[in-house]
């Protein structure tokens, strides 16, 4: 008796393998690492306008003692909300030039720039800020970017340079030097930052910085009030309020889980874009005038950002 089997062939099943597994999550952390450090950039952006308006109400000092102080009440408070244990000995260290670079020197030093500057200027010299951390961190931490992103970095930076030149007609200011010291303080605490971020979350690294500053905040924002006239408005109450939570606190959180993620110099790269944001904001809020060149640089930068995104190194 012949006998005819009904059984048909199995259907061929996808099986991911371990490191098919692992490459995926670590492509998917790259994502969401670059994800945050774009929104940081965002919220960097809004910082000069949002500075801008804290000048209308606040002096230069003030504005910057009290946005210190109000951001360590916050990071302060999640800290003991969450029971989170003080980093150990050998962090306080890199913890101390995050913040003199982005708690103090940073905001302080574009601070007194913007009292003469204006917003537009300000950002595009601020805009070698992504190239001045790249730099920094290769001789900190150690990385080896390739050529094809030192390339690609140096265009953005030129096309930067070329911008500012053209806005300010190569003549250097007091606010520019301001401005270029603002580069060095906070490439310095971007790149000890991110190095942090990596033994420690990134909210832990700015929020212990911004707690060590509060013994000379508080008397440093009692004494610049008493000495600055204080007038509070709509603009500068809105601007305080933005450089204090978003630039000072949420903007550094999300920058630095991003840094760990994908990397600091790839990460300081996005950067390119600030500056350009920055100029939006400022003629949608401060009502500034862009010149002919803004979008031929845009699209430069762009085009930067792109290249050492997908640079190797």
């Amino acid at each position: 008796m012949k006998t005819e089997s009904s059984a048909t062939a199995p259907a061929a099943i996808a099986v991911t393998t371990p490191t098919e597994a692992s490459a995926d999550a670590a492509a998917r952390a790259r994502g969401v690492g670059t994800l945050q450090a774009a929104l940081g950039v965002v919220a960097f952006s809004l910082t000069f306008p949002a500075t801008a308006w804290g000048l209308q109400g606040f002096g230069p000092w003030s504005l910057v003692a009290v946005r210190s102080v109000l951001a360590a009440v916050i990071a302060g408070g999640a800290l003991l909300a969450l029971r989170v244990p003080p980093p150990a000995r050998r962090h306080w260290a890199g913890l101390a030039v995050v913040a003199a670079g982005v708690v103090v020197g940073f905001p302080l030093l574009t601070t007194l720039a913007l009292r003469t500057s204006t917003t537009a200027h300000a950002a595009v010299v601020v805009g070698l800020l992504p190239l001045t951390t790249a730099l920094l961190s290769a001789l900190r931490v150690g990385t080896r970017p390739s050529r094809t992103f030192w390339a690609a970095a140096l265009a953005g930076a030129a096309a930067v340079v070329a911008f500012t030149v053209q806005q300010s007609g190569g003549a250097l200011t007091t606010a520019d030097l301001y401005l270029f010291a603002a580069l060095l303080v906070c490439a310095a605490g971007y790149t000890e930052g991110g190095r942090l971020a990596r033994v420690m979350p990134g909210w832990q690294v700015i929020g212990w910085a911004l707690v060590l500053c509060l013994p000379i905040g508080v008397p440093a924002a009692a004494l610049a009030v008493a000495y600055e006239p204080v007038r509070l408005t709509a603009h500068s109450v809105a601007g305080l309020l933005w450089v204090t939570a978003g630039s000072q606190f949420l903007g550094l959180v999300v920058w630095y889980r991003g840094m760990a993620a994908i990397g600091i110099p790839k990460a300081s790269q996005l950067q390119l874009a600030q500056p350009l944001l920055t100029l939006v904001w400022s003629v949608l809020l401060l009502g500034e005038h862009l010149t002919p060149a803004a979008p031929l640089t845009a699209a430069a930068v762009l085009v930067c950002i792109a290249v050492t995104q997908r640079a190797r190194g």
